[in-house]
């Protein structure tokens, strides 16, 4: 499963889940920085990646329009690197069982 991380998020992120998560991208690297969320989506869409971000906007836009793309949301507030990476290090199993389920959004808190 490759995920795109959002722009509230550590672009160091992929780097450090390469393992578990390879050919994940943050959207820095797909010069997506500052675009809109809707260019972010159809990104996310175009490329079969996962969206993971914090912002409430990408949940309802998925509320409205469904998956592809499918979502982590990240109810977490603010917090360091190292936290989101624990949180994420933490649900791996469950991130990996979403791809295959068929539910469009996973809520990680």
């Amino acid at each position: 499963m490759k995920l795109l991380f959002d722009e509230n998020l550590s672009p160091k992120l992929p780097r450090l889940l390469a393992t578990q998560f390879p050919g994940s991208v943050h959207i820095r690297d797909c010069g997506l920085k500052g675009r809109s969320d809707q260019a972010v989506w159809e990104y996310a869409r175009d490329h079969g990646l996962t969206l993971v971000s914090k912002d409430g906007d990408f949940y309802q836009r998925n509320l409205l329009f469904g998956a592809p793309p499918k979502l982590v949301w990240l109810c977490v507030g603010n917090c360091t690197r190292q936290q989101l990476l624990s949180l994420l290090l933490k649900h791996e199993k469950a991130i990996h069982a979403f791809e295959s389920a068929p539910e469009s959004v996973l809520l990680l808190s």
